[in-house]
């Protein structure tokens, strides 16, 4: 294996700009904990956690949240998996052209997706239910979820499926006893990046919820934002709410950081 040499110069621009890019990022951060410890110290984080602000409950928050990242992670792992699978190891009329229609929506932009959802959820008496969001973040991801899976199925190789329908197996036997224990690295992967998509999303919460009590995480920065006023208290309070809402996705980073770096380059190398 042939390696690349990096001069000294070469090496200290790469370090400095990675240091820069890291500083750049974590900038904000530093600054909202700063600010959401300045006045009141941790009784800012009392309060948020033991008061409803502008109605909301933040722990209401994070169940909501939760469901909808547990719903829709478990669907586009589901959906996902079984995609790829079949896109990989069967052989059926037309599937390199639906393929390659499924990677076409990776193109579509979100908000684009919002009217028609909108109508076919409201067809479906679906709107303004956790379900409305669940349906459209599944939708929009599941495109991605096929791509990385079947890269990682394409990596398998073919003579394990083979030698299991010689043995008797069905293709979904082979699927459920070879090639879905051989995938969990790459399932916590996808799944981890499912959840951090979802409890980040903005988007379709505010598109499809209007009822309170529905709100998600990050609709509660919004709403926060309005309830605080702009003395010094209310402002470290607000604060302090920034960061327990943004800890979720930060604290699945830290913990799957490993499965996600080892599950970017699943597939990228064939032999």
């Amino acid at each position: 294996m042939n390696l690349i040499r990096v001069t000294r110069a070469e090496r200290f621009f790469g370090i400095s700009f990675i240091v820069a890019l890291s500083l750049f990022w974590i900038f904000p951060v530093i600054v909202t904990i700063k600010n959401s410890l300045q006045v009141d110290g941790l009784n800012n984080y009392v309060y948020i956690f033991t008061h409803k602000i502008a109605g909301l409950s933040i722990f209401r928050s994070f169940f909501n949240s939760l469901i909808v990242a547990v719903g829709d992670t478990t669907i586009i792992l589901v959906v996902g998996t079984l995609a790829a699978f079949a896109f990989s190891k069967m052989v059926f009329i037309g599937r390199q052209k639906i393929y390659s229609i499924i990677l076409m929506c990776l193109a579509i932009p979100a908000i684009v997706a919002v009217i028609p959802f909108f109508f076919i959820l409201k067809k479906l008496h679906l709107y303004n239910t956790l379900g409305a969001v669940i349906i459209a973040e599944v939708a929009m991801t599941v495109p991605f979820a096929v791509l990385m899976m079947r890269n990682f199925f394409d990596n398998i190789p073919d003579e394990l499926m083979e030698s299991a329908l010689i043995d008797g197996a069905t293709k979904f036997q082979t699927f459920r006893r070879i090639y879905l224990p051989l995938s969990v690295p790459a399932l916590i992967n996808l799944g981890v990046l499912c959840i951090m998509w979802s409890f980040q999303d903005y988007l379709f919460p505010t598109m499809f919820l209007t009822n309170g009590s529905l709100t998600t995480a990050t609709m509660a920065v919004n709403s926060f934002q309005g309830a605080f006023s702009f003395n010094p208290i209310d402002q470290g309070r607000f604060y302090a709410s920034l960061v327990v809402l943004g800890m979720p996705a930060f604290i699945i980073f830290l913990f799957a950081q490993r499965y996600i770096a080892n599950g970017i380059t699943s597939g990228a190398l064939k032999d």
